[in-house]
């Protein structure tokens, strides 16, 4: 998604601004600080759609990725085919894979959801397509239901990745090559209104992931978890993936947090992008540690290191909402309406932290339980009430909203079965 203002160049040229070396901790905290939250109107929407990938006539057999490449054609992106044009779906939205072949599409971001919607829906539409017609089937949940973490993608980042997470457990590899997320994107607001923003879109969070969770079954076993994805991410490095609750400098706290996070992968062409252990970015500015045998780090080692987060919320430009498991493919715009909805004011912002503040931080409870937790059921119930009072200023048309309502308040009273 396309942040609303982009970050003024200092130097003359990105590219530039790029390959400027960092002089101290303060100029790269200033700079996340900038990048990260950048100030405008809230007006555009944007939402990155991740689905497994599986063969039709037998969803449990290892994805072939030739198969993959051959039906996604000239979409095919460079981390499968480094040949491939990778040419955007034909509403625009760029194709992306996971570690374990997931795929994903990214949205370009819209003045009002209802453009959003036409615009996704076409280029799933042509996605679902292109890839029936070789014989596979994107799947429904956020989680790969039949077949147990395979990483396909051969790129050193991945297998850097692959190797820092293995020894904490199975969380990592699971993340990385089983699951699959619905990324709702928004912008950060005007400068009056980024923290309110920011907390709310965390506060919201496990009620939200509690609604829409639909991952309990991985691998053919039934995990006991509702989103057994969730767990994933948190299953990994808790620096990366977890965050404290929102205070009151989104901006400042995140460049200082990205200062003191140690760096999980350190690109270096042919060589493995293992970083040294507990290297983090300030260590490497300040020539500490191992850093003392590194070149300086640029801009643009930093602009990477943003990209190695997992939190629920990420800001980089816009806010990016991570927490949602991944939906059914002709599912995935009640979440987004609603989500928008409960951000369309600052009124209704206000009330979302009202209503969300009993079950602030209850990320791993909503990941095991769902609804049957009553604290999260009770809150998601308001939520859903809240959003739906806001839906019509969406501009969805009234027939949508109309059965957007109806599906929302089905799934939160649980006469709707959320398990496949």
């Amino acid at each position: 998604m396309t942040a609303v203002h982009d970050f003024p160049d200092k130097s003359g040229s990105a590219a530039n601004l790029s390959a400027r070396v960092l002089a101290d901790r303060a100029e790269g905290e200033q700079y996340v600080a900038s990048v990260c939250f950048k100030h405008g109107p809230p007006r555009l929407l944007g939402v990155e759609l991740e689905f497994t990938v599986h063969h039709g006539d037998d969803p449990a057999r290892p994805l072939d990725p030739d198969v993959l490449a051959t039906a996604l054609g000239p979409h095919t992106p460079r981390t499968l085919r480094p040949d491939s044009p990778a040419v955007p779906l034909p509403a625009g939205a760029p194709v992306s894979l996971e570690p374990g072949c997931q795929v994903e599409i990214s949205a370009l971001p819209q003045a009002s959801l209802r453009v959003l919607h036409a615009a996704v829906e076409a280029d799933l539409s042509h996605l679902t397509s292109l890839l029936s017609r070789h014989g596979l089937e994107l799947g429904t949940a956020g989680i790969d239901e039949h077949r147990p973490p395979r990483r396909i993608l051969r790129t050193p980042r991945y297998a850097a990745m692959e190797r820092r997470f293995a020894p904490i457990g199975e969380g990592g590899i699971t993340m990385m090559c089983s699951t699959a997320g619905l990324q709702v994107c928004v912008d950060a607001g005007e400068p009056h209104e980024v923290a309110a923003r920011w907390a709310a879109a965390h506060a919201m969070g496990p009620p939200l992931l509690a609604l829409f969770a639909n991952s309990r079954v991985h691998a053919g076993r039934d995990t006991g978890f509702e989103s057994a994805r969730w767990l994933a991410v948190l299953e990994t490095e808790p620096v990366r993936s977890q965050s404290p609750p929102p205070r009151g400098d989104p901006a400042g706290e995140w460049g200082r947090r990205m200062m003191d996070t140690p760096l999980m992968v350190l690109p270096r062409g042919e060589r493995p992008w293992d970083a040294p252990e507990g290297l983090t970015f300030a260590d490497w500015i300040g020539g500490r540690g191992a850093a003392g045998v590194l070149r300086r780090p640029t801009v643009a080692d930093l602009d990477y290191h943003l990209t190695t987060m997992f939190t629920p919320v990420r800001p980089q430009g816009y806010l990016e909402l991570r927490y949602l498991d991944g939906q059914p493919p002709g599912e995935w715009l009640p979440p987004v309406a609603l989500v928008t909805a409960l951000l369309a004011s600052p009124s209704t912002v206000d009330a979302v932290r009202r209503v969300c503040a009993p079950v602030a931080g209850r990320w791993a409870d909503a990941a095991r339980c769902g609804l049957a937790d009553a604290a999260l059921a009770a809150t998601a119930r308001e939520l859903v009430e809240l959003g739906i009072a806001a839906l019509p200023a969406t501009g969805l048309p009234a027939s949508t909203v109309t059965d957007i309502t109806a599906g929302l308040r089905a799934r939160v009273t649980g006469s709707r079965s959320l398990h496949r």
